[in-house]
């Protein structure tokens, strides 16, 4: 996806003439797929993005922005705090000596699968470069909440009967569906290739920093988010 999104980038440049656009409409409105990374959990989501923006200026915009994507990944005891992956480990110790209803083999590996759903939103300023007639390079800061619901899976007989009722006895989770709402910041920027007057080809990338489940995890973790599709610009000229 980053490849795709480079090509496109060069692709915009390559093709933009050194002239300046003409008509800039008051309005954008924009939609399309959207690729969100967390390489921390090893975590790749899909889904969708969508961008609302007025232009003030030619170079000065503000807008909103939501995005919602899905994924799956999984959780280990070295994900979590110490307080709470060090009582899991000791699970796995005594299901390896046969002191649980349930035995495992030694050298057993905890995990938990996870789907993960997650949305972002954001408000604020974008700047815009508008010297190519058929190319806009933009660049914003990436400041807003985001919103992350977990659903924890069990993949064997141990973490269904043993190590999840465990974490949600113990008080580690309220219930094996937790989900946790903060802030993220970051930056961002991308290139609108002008196929036509009111038509647009947008690809926008973002890094973004987050701590989501800052009580049950043990570190932070950075994100980036690609979104390709149309936008469509429209309304009053804005004059130069």
């Amino acid at each position: 996806m980053k490849k795709l999104f480079l090509a496109a980038l060069l692709l915009a440049l390559s093709c933009g003439a050194f002239a300046q656009q003409d008509y800039v409409g008051r309005y954008d409105v924009f939609a399309g797929y959207s690729y969100l990374n967390s390489p921390k959990l090893d975590l790749q989501q899909r889904g969708f993005n969508t961008q609302l923006g007025v232009n003030l200026k030619r170079w000065l915009a503000f807008g909103a922005d939501y995005s919602i994507q899905f994924g799956r990944a999984s959780l280990t005891p070295s994900d979590l705090k110490p307080q709470y992956a060090t009582p899991l480990n000791g699970l796995v110790y005594e299901g390896e000596h046969g002191l649980l209803p349930i035995s495992i083999p030694a050298g057993y590996q905890l995990y938990a699968p996870f789907d993960a759903t997650t949305e972002t939103f954001t408000i604020g300023p974008q700047v815009a470069y508008r010297h190519f007639k058929k190319v806009t390079l933009f660049a914003h800061p990436s400041i807003g909440a985001i919103h992350e619901n977990i659903a924890l899976n069990a993949h064997d007989a141990f973490t269904n009967y043993i190590v999840l009722p465990a974490l949600v006895s113990s008080g580690i989770l309220k219930s094996t569906r937790p989900n946790d709402t903060t802030y993220f910041y970051g930056f961002g920027g991308g290139a609108d290739y002008n196929v036509t007057k009111h038509v647009h080809l947008r690809a926008d990338v973002e890094f973004v920093h987050v701590y989501l489940f800052s009580n049950l995890l043990a570190d932070s973790r950075n994100s980036v988010r690609l979104s390709v599709g149309p936008t469509f610009n429209f309304g009053k000229n804005v004059p130069r």
